[in-house]
């Protein structure tokens, strides 16, 4: 998951804090798990949405960067349609991206979220935008 950037070489930040654990990341595939646990549930017990929203923003997010950010271009969400489709309680979560769209302002993705079942469990459809890197990060 080298972009030539430190900042891609291990989960940080949010990503951490949830727990997510990247597989793989390629400019059209990009996989990766959470394992459940009580601080991502909601009161009913079942997880939390926004977990399964985070994990595609952030999967659409590196399958992106892979490509954009040595030609000095950043990812960023634009767009996130999360559709809930089964809930997910315990074991863990697995999420697949697929890229659909390559464009030179806006990429497109589909992540299909799945339990240890393989029963799928959540379907976004991620819009990235890729835009210059600042001149100065900090």
């Amino acid at each position: 998951m080298n972009n030539g950037d430190p900042r891609f070489e291990r989960v940080q930040g949010f990503d951490a804090l949830y727990g997510l654990e990247v597989l793989e990341v390629t400019e059209d595939l990009v996989r990766a798990q959470v394992a459940v646990r009580d601080e991502l549930r909601q009161p009913f017990g079942l997880l939390h949405g926004g977990v399964l929203a985070s994990i595609s923003e952030t999967l659409a997010s590196l399958g992106t960067m892979a490509v954009v950010f040595p030609e000095g271009n950043a990812a960023m969400g634009s767009s996130n349609h999360t559709s809930f489709l089964r809930p997910i309680v315990d074991g863990t979560i697995h999420a697949r991206a697929l890229r659909r769209h390559r464009g030179r302002t806006t990429w497109v993705w589909d992540v299909e979220i799945t339990d240890d079942a393989g029963r799928l469990c959540a379907l976004t459809r991620m819009t990235i935008a890729v835009r210059p890197l600042p001149a100065d990060p900090a």
